[in-house]
């Protein structure tokens, strides 16, 4: 079991930054494949990034490639996701997923934070 606390969201102006972090909870959280997604009104879930339990992995989505790095520290139990050059489509709800098999692409997360507002202003 674990759980997953996402902060750092906010109201930031094109062409900013913002570092999202996600911390995990649980003896197994450093084992698990982690990764982010996002929200937006109207739309569905889609993926953003996401990584393997030893950093080796790592994927994005086209949109965010050359923008969004994620990165972990399994001391720490925590994923972040640094975003720079924000776009006003990069607005929407991000959420923090773990994976317990499916590896960096994410294809079947298992456990979700409850999200993140990130809002880009033009």
């Amino acid at each position: 079991q674990a759980q997953l606390v996402e902060s750092g969201g906010g109201l930031v102006q094109a062409g900013g930054s913002l570092r999202l972090s996600c911390a995990a909870s649980g003896r197994t959280a450093s084992m698990y494949a982690m990764g982010w997604f996002r929200q937006a009104p109207g739309k569905e879930r889609e993926f953003v990034a996401g990584i393997s339990w030893s950093s080796a992995t790592i994927y994005y989505a086209d949109s965010v490639k050359g923008r969004f790095t994620i990165s972990r520290d399994n001391a720490k139990n925590t994923v972040y996701l640094q975003m720079n050059s924000l776009k006003p489509e990069d607005t929407a709800l991000y959420y923090c997923a773990a994976d317990r098999m499916g590896g960096a692409t994410m294809p079947t997360p298992d456990y979700w934070g409850q999200g993140t507002q990130v809002t880009v202003s033009s």
